[in-house]
């Protein structure tokens, strides 16, 4: 899955899938959704029909987390606050480096926008495109929102429907890192590493 996860810097801006990024070589991607639902026993329920119920209520509350394990390597990074002339310079960065950059910015706080990682994009293949219409296969952030637009296909009952992703360069997952870990090993030249990403809406 090489080049098709990578992380996003606060000070990200546009479609670039190089500048302000950090990619990652990931040969696992777990992912989890855990609902969330209000449950409580309905007292003196079972008198009437002899069956106790149980009384639930669902407000919309989950939440979503993403592993990834995988290797990194030597890599090219950019930053738009490096640059000759009006192109951000390509800089080389070690294994060792690569992983530092991002303890640093899991540590980081979300105000420090070089440094706080806010975004992961985990690329998969669609046949199907946001209108439920089939197209020739293409590459698609990983999402959690719906196809169609407010109160259309997926959204019939949604008033705030959110935009599916329509290519590559569409919006990934909005959250934070809750754990990064890394092996450094005098015998391996690539860095061994798993992080935890969870899907939030970061404030401020």
């Amino acid at each position: 899955m090489t080049s098709t996860v990578y992380l996003k810097i606060s000070k990200h801006s546009g479609t670039s899938t190089s500048v302000d990024t950090i990619p990652l070589q990931v040969t696992g991607v777990s992912i989890s959704v855990d609902k969330q639902i209000p449950a409580f026993p309905i007292p003196l329920s079972g008198l009437g029909t002899g069956e106790s119920l149980t009384a639930a209520l669902d407000l919309g509350m989950s939440t979503k987390r993403i592993s990834l394990s995988g290797f990194i390597n030597e890599t090219v990074i950019q930053r738009s606050h490096t640059k000759t002339g009006d192109t951000p310079d390509s800089l080389t960065f070690t294994p060792q480096e690569v992983a530092q950059l991002i303890a640093s910015g899991v540590d980081s706080t979300g105000l420090a926008s070089y440094q706080a990682i806010n975004e992961l994009v985990v690329l998969m293949p669609s046949k199907v495109n946001e209108s439920y219409v089939q197209v020739a296969e293409r590459n698609i952030p990983l999402t959690f929102r719906a196809r169609g637009d407010s109160g259309e296909l997926d959204n019939t009952d949604v008033g705030g429907a959110q935009a599916f992703p329509t290519s590559s360069t569409s919006a990934g997952l909005k959250g934070f890192i809750s754990q990064f870990g890394y092996e450094l090993s005098s015998e391996a030249v690539d860095i061994s590493f798993t992080l935890e990403f969870v899907v939030a809406l970061i404030l401020p």
